[in-house]
This record gives C-alpha cells, sequence and structure tokens, in this order.
C-alpha cells in the first residue's frame, strides 16, 4: 500500500473517530486505526513527514495506547529540525513523555504554532492559568475556521492538550460546538 493511500486511510478513520467523539460514542477502534495508518504513511515517506507522525502521536494520545512508543520516536526523530511542524512533534512528545517541551520554534512561528507552544510549555510548567488562556485561544481559533483537516469540525488540538492536562490536574474542560460533551 502506498504512502498517500495510508494518509487517505488515516485521514478517514480520524474523521470516524472525531465522528464518534462528537456523538458520545466509542472512538477507541477508529483513533487506534488512524493512528496506525499514520505511522504506516510515515514509514513510507520517511523520517520529515512531520504531519503524519504528528497525527500518529494525536491519535495515540488520544486512544490512550501507544502513546510512550510515538513519542520517543518523534523525540528522535525531531531531535536536530527545525521547522514548526517538527518542533511540534517534538513538543509534544516530550510533554507526553512527562519532559519540558522545546516550544522555542513554535513561539517564533506565530500563530497557531506560538498558541500550542504556549500551552505545552504550560503543561509542563504545571501553570493553570496560563494552560487555560492558551486553550481558550486554540479552542476560539478553531471555532473560526471554515475548514479542518479531517473534515469534521472539531477542536482536536484541544482535545490532546486536554488528554494531557487531565492526569495532570489541569483540564479546563471547554465547552462549545467543537468540544465532545
Amino acid at each position: 500500500m502506498s504512502a498517500g493511500r495510508h494518509l487517505n486511510d488515516a485521514l478517514a478513520a480520524e474523521a470516524e473517530a472525531y465522528r464518534a467523539l462528537l456523538a458520545g460514542d466509542d472512538a477507541g477502534p477508529a483513533l487506534a486505526r488512524a493512528r496506525d495508518a499514520y505511522l504506516a504513511s510515515h514509514a513510507d515517506t520517511g523520517p520529515r513527514s512531520w504531519g503524519r507522525l504528528l497525527g500518529a502521536l494525536k491519535m495515540a494520545i488520544l486512544a490512550g495506547d501507544g502513546v510512550d512508543a510515538i513519542a520517543r520516536q518523534a523525540v528522535a526523530e525531531a531531535a536536530e529540525a527545525d521547522s514548526p511542524a517538527s518542533a511540534y512533534a517534538r513538543a509534544l512528545a516530550q510533554v507526553a513523555l512527562g519532559r519540558v517541551p522545546d516550544v522555542g520554534v513554535m513561539l517564533a512561528e506565530g500563530d497557531s504554532f506560538a498558541r500550542v507552544g504556549q500551552a505545552l510549555a504550560a503543561l509542563a510548567a504545571g501553570d493553570q492559568a496560563a494552560y487555560g488562556a492558551a486553550l481558550s485561544a486554540i479552542v476560539a481559533d478553531f471555532e473560526a475556521r471554515d475548514q479542518h483537516l479531517s473534515g469534521v469540525a472539531i477542536a482536536d488540538t484541544a482535545l490532546v492538550l486536554e488528554r494531557l492536562a487531565g492526569p495532570r490536574g489541569m483540564a479546563v474542560r471547554p465547552s462549545g460546538p467543537l468540544m465532545p460533551r
């Protein structure tokens, strides 16, 4: 199967998972399929396909399965990379592993990267107020979008961050049309 086919499968499974989450249904199997398809696509395209690796990590975090292995892979592969996407994959992985994230490139890039970088740094530092402010800005950004990568209107980045925030006692639990109940 080609990298493109794996990516199409990942996006379809991700959309299915998001629809299930919004409906209050079990999204676990679809999240696992999306994670695995993103990993397969990443393996076929090479170590610089940051979006695919990031997608796999996000799906693993949401599924609560396979996070450590994918996070370690992301940290290793993105260690020397300096693009905003590679910095995002590395920082998310670092926080998932309980480490302090390197968010400098994300902050310098601005916009959505900076918002996520601020949220990840706040999670790692245990700064509830800064995390809440960053998460609110992330949700507002998703609410202002006309298009979503998966085709499903959902604040998926906020969901991922909230999954990381929960065990830290920092979950904000935002509500709105793009957040599952």
